[in-house]
């Protein structure tokens, strides 16, 4: 038997937020615009499956999310593209992003709380 996710994501852009977090689909996930929606549905054998691809999906969903809302902001102060971006590096070579001063959103996926892997197993 095979369990099954449908998330919907309301977007102002929804086309672009879809091709965003479709590169991470696998066989198991399709993902979608419907009626102005991302629709992502996830089916896998196990529960635990289920849950550890629905926990990557949304952390991958936020990531497209602020990347897009990052390419907007950057789009509408700056009028000529900026070849020279750079993404501050940590002294271990990983990149790091300072997500202090940025409001608390409920509204977004990955504000939803914290997941507990603590009584799960992955079976498969």
């Amino acid at each position: 038997m095979s369990r099954r996710a449908t998330i919907r994501t309301a977007h102002d852009e929804p086309t672009h937020l879809a091709s965003a977090i479709a590169p991470d689909n696998t066989d198991e996930i399709e993902t979608r615009v419907e009626d102005g929606t991302v629709v992502t549905t996830i089916d896998r054998e196990t529960t635990s499956g289920l849950q550890a691809t629905v926990d990557d999906y949304v952390v991958n969903l936020e990531v497209a999310i602020d990347v897009l809302e990052a390419a907007g902001r950057t789009r509408a102060d700056d009028t000529t593209a900026r070849a020279d971006a750079t993404i501050p590096v940590d002294t271990a070579g990983t990149t790091s992003c300072d997500h202090s001063s940025q409001p608390n959103r409920p509204d977004h996926p990955a504000d939803a709380g914290a997941a507990s892997d603590d009584n799960t197993t992955n079976n498969e």
